[in-house]
């Protein structure tokens, strides 16, 4: 009888000591970037040192670039800690990159009315450049994404034929539908019911035990806060302006240091982000035609021809500089309109005054005083009479007489003597 009072309180110790089961969660809310991807990653490796029972990634995305949702879909197939995506709250949608990334999961669950598809690729990203598709490219990416959600649903036992249409015909579904079609696994209300009905599943040789575990949030760190922030067509907009401001600023008025300064970082970033982030080359070309037509009208006596040429040119470009882009990356029209009327309007008032500046004689001494108006200080005539300008009083003549006090500007010089007209 001891003994068993023994084994008793030993099992009793030993329940109350063992560290209870915890599942680690993140949540995405936006579209599917880099700093999507490289959230997720960390988070796995985070998860898996913690021991959770598994890594719950909560998703409501409209979709995102194509790159970013392959590295995605590979590091849950390389993860050591079972990966559930849970498409809430209700109302949520997993659409586009969200297909993949919820049928790639070991446990692809749903909230109630939440909704599921729309994956036809809009896109194709060589290098970050965006390119225009052909009939024959656009036959290639649609194989190529419809391949690649095929593997997933078949690696994953889930709706092979609903995931291709998912990408080739853009259909979505509900929740309700899915569950009944072999989409998703279940339909959970809130997190408690989720952690319910996946207790007790195995996966890959793994039972889990969910039921009641802590939920240890994993959130996003300050550089990864700063890079979702940072990938987005809107900050790449504004550098290539800051670029384009400061760079042209500086020559235009030489000396000022500041603005070229701006301009050179703010175009190393831009290259950076070009490198990953889809532009498409036609945009792009517009843009620079666009300065190519603003500095030409500078020299040219076009009387604003090219300038208005070259407001259309930046207008289409920013316009389909995102075009190509996943859902989630589009430039805003009001960033379209906005940084097309700024452009506008510094190369008008700021290159064009800067330049001409520079190409305007220079004058010292006497000849500074040429073209100024002053009033006369007593009446002027051909015999002569008096005007102050520069701090000094001046013999003036004019061929039409000028009464004093009157306006005179100031035409030539001829010794000491100024010769000046009305000003009217």
């Amino acid at each position: 009888m001891k003994r068993f009072g023994f084994i008793v309180l030993t099992a009793l110790f030993l329940g109350l000591s063992a560290p209870a089961a915890q599942i680690g969660l993140i949540k995405i809310d936006g579209p599917i970037g880099p700093a999507t991807a490289s959230y997720i990653a960390r988070a796995l490796n985070l998860s898996t040192a913690q021991d959770d029972e598994c890594l719950v990634i909560q998703l409501d995305t409209p979709g995102g670039l194509l790159e970013s949702t392959k590295n995605i879909v590979q590091s849950f197939y390389t993860a050591k800690v079972p990966v559930v995506v849970y498409v809430a709250p209700s109302g949520a949608c997993a659409g586009s990159a969200g297909v993949f990334i919820t049928l790639a999961a070991d446990i692809a669950a749903m909230a109630p009315h939440s909704s599921l598809g729309a994956a036809h690729p809009v896109e194709i990203s060589t290098g970050g450049n965006v390119e225009k598709m052909d009939d024959v490219m656009k036959q290639k990416v649609e194989n190529y994404a419809s391949t690649f959600i095929e593997t997933i649903a078949d690696k994953r036992h889930r709706n092979v034929e609903w995931a291709k249409s998912a990408v080739l015909k853009s259909e979505a579904t509900t929740a309700e539908k899915a569950l009944d079609a072999n989409v998703i696994d279940l339909i959970a209300k809130d997190m408690p019911d989720l952690l319910k009905q996946i207790d007790g599943r195995k996966i890959n040789g793994k039972i889990l035990h969910t039921d009641g575990a802590a939920i240890v949030e994993i959130p996003q760190s300050t550089s990864e806060k700063w890079f979702q922030l940072l990938w987005r067509p809107e900050v790449m907009m504004l550098l290539m302006l800051i670029a384009i401001y400061g760079i042209i600023g500086e020559l235009s008025n030489p000396g000022a240091i500041l603005p070229g300064v701006a301009g050179a970082i703010a175009l190393v970033l831009l290259l950076y982000m070009a490198s990953i982030l889809p532009v498409n080359l036609t945009g792009l070309a517009l843009i620079v035609l666009a300065l190519l037509l603003f500095i030409i009208d500078v020299f040219a006596p076009t009387h604003g021809i090219l300038t208005a040429g070259g407001i259309v040119a930046f207008f289409l470009g920013s316009l389909l500089l995102f075009n190509g882009a996943g859902p989630g990356f589009k430039l805003a029209w009001g960033w379209i309109i906005s940084s097309t009327a700024i452009t506008a309007a510094f190369f008008i008032f700021v290159v064009g005054k800067g330049v001409r500046a520079q190409f305007k004689p220079v004058r010292a001494g006497a000849e500074t005083m040429l073209g100024q108006t002053v009033s006369a200080l007593s009446r002027i005539d051909a015999t002569g009479g008096k005007v102050f300008i520069e701090g000094e009083t001046w013999n003036a003549v004019s061929p039409v007489p000028v009464e004093s006090g009157q306006p005179v500007t100031v035409t030539g010089i001829s010794g000491l003597t100024l010769q000046v007209k009305p000003k009217n």
